[in-house]
């Protein structure tokens, strides 16, 4: 019987020993009885998305998890971004992703998300959309909450150029440089592409309402992670199947658009704290009756991590587990269930990390090994051993009896 794929990617799941919850992980403190019983009913073990030692992005990990080798076609992160957001990226665009930050009279950085911005967004990218600078147009686009997205249209314009943002707070706004001399317009265009923004910014109205609320003003663009759009085949083309995504967050929304998946909007999934769980889990049991593979990102866990509050990580985890109560009194015969992270989120650190993730697989005919908790260190034991990420999508796709012979 050929099977249906249902990928549960909890972003940034992985943690490390926190004393606050007495040296365990987040997954370890959590009351987590559904996935236990995945656990306890399945295949575990460890995945590390790119190779051992090597700290993944969102949008590398999850190249990888859909089965594609990041080092062949990756080239940077903003033309994820810009799908995402639903821009049109022609070729030879440079695309950037950027947050609305916040920072002083020098420059100097005081909060890289400007407290989170949530509302407002949309007048204030618009406030800055469509600048002419040396013959390019500077398009800008907001994202989920405080992210955004810059896209040079023009002439002469390389990617290889240095990041804006540090990633540290206090210091200042780093001068974009160019990699290559090829690079040398790009640099200049985006340095003054961040000079006219905050000036545009500084004294926008949505900004002097949150200075008069005592909130941190969006008053600069950090830019990271210039790309062009790189030349992938179609999941369709790859593994003869039809796709389907369920994110909130506009860069995986972008990947999974950018390979051909069928990105499904539900009401309440966002990429944040409050988005609705239980409506990604329920829609994406719907699209299994429709798609042979279906993908679900849940970003609250690497948001509660970033923030570095370990208490509020092991609540979403409960909230996730919750919600796979209904997915567990639901399941099909017909269905292969995996669960695993895009990369760990320390909360000690408040950024990603190498280590690898937990990862568990359900369903008729899995061999079922002696784990029975889930979390980053029982799992090291299952029988799935350690894994890469563009190993699971070959994996999953034989578990549902589709995978093609290699050979006679």
């Amino acid at each position: 019987m050929k099977k249906r794929v249902l990928l549960i990617v909890c972003d940034g799941l992985g943690d490390r020993p926190v004393r606050k919850l007495e040296g365990r992980t987040p997954l370890q403190a959590a009351t987590k009885e559904n996935l236990d019983w995945f656990a306890t009913q399945g295949a575990c073990g460890l995945l590390d998305l790119i190779s051992p030692g090597v700290c993944p992005g969102s949008d590398t990990a999850h190249l990888a998890l859909f089965g594609y080798d990041p080092s062949q076609i990756y080239t940077g992160r903003g033309p994820f971004e810009a799908a995402g957001v639903g821009m049109e990226v022609r070729r030879g665009d440079v695309a950037l992703r950027c947050n609305f930050a916040t920072v002083d009279e020098e420059r100097r950085v005081l909060d890289r998300r400007a407290g989170r911005i949530r509302e407002g967004t949309r007048e204030l990218a618009e406030s800055i959309d469509g600048m002419e600078i040396d013959g390019v147009v500077t398009h800008f686009k907001e994202g989920t909450e405080h992210r955004g997205v810059l896209l040079l249209r023009g002439e002469g314009l390389d990617p290889r150029i240095t990041d804006g943002d540090s990633h540290e707070i206090g210091g200042p706004v780093l001068e974009v440089k160019p990699l290559v001399p090829q690079a040398e317009k790009t640099a200049h265009v985006v340095n003054e592409f961040m000079s006219r923004a905050t000036e545009a910014l500084s004294d926008h109205p949505v900004n002097l309402t949150r200075k008069g609320q005592g909130l941190e003003p969006a008053n600069f663009i950090l830019p990271r992670g210039a790309g062009k759009f790189p030349s992938i085949p179609l999941v369709r083309e790859k593994w003869g199947l039809r796709f389907a995504a369920i994110a909130g967050v506009a860069l995986i929304r972008g990947i999974c658009r950018s390979v051909g998946m069928e990105v499904l909007d539900v009401k309440g999934a966002t990429g944040g704290l409050d988005t609705d769980i239980e409506a990604k889990i329920e829609a994406a049991m719907r699209a299994l009756e429709e798609y042979h593979v279906v993908v679900v990102n849940i970003k609250a866990p690497d948001v509660a991590a970033h923030d570095r509050k370990p208490g509020l990580k092991t609540e979403v985890v409960e909230r996730i587990d919750r919600s796979l109560g209904m997915l567990r009194e639901g399941i099909q015969e017909d269905w292969i269930v995996a669960v695993t992270a895009d990369h760990s989120t320390p909360c000690d650190t408040g950024d990603h990390s190498a280590d690898p993730v937990p990862l568990l697989v359900f369903g008729d005919g899995v061999r079922r090994d002696d784990v029975v908790t889930f979390d980053e260190i029982s799992v090291a034991v299952g029988g799935l051993g350690r894994l890469r990420g563009v190993d699971l999508m070959p994996l999953l796709i034989d578990l549902a009896n589709r995978s093609e012979k290699f050979g006679a």
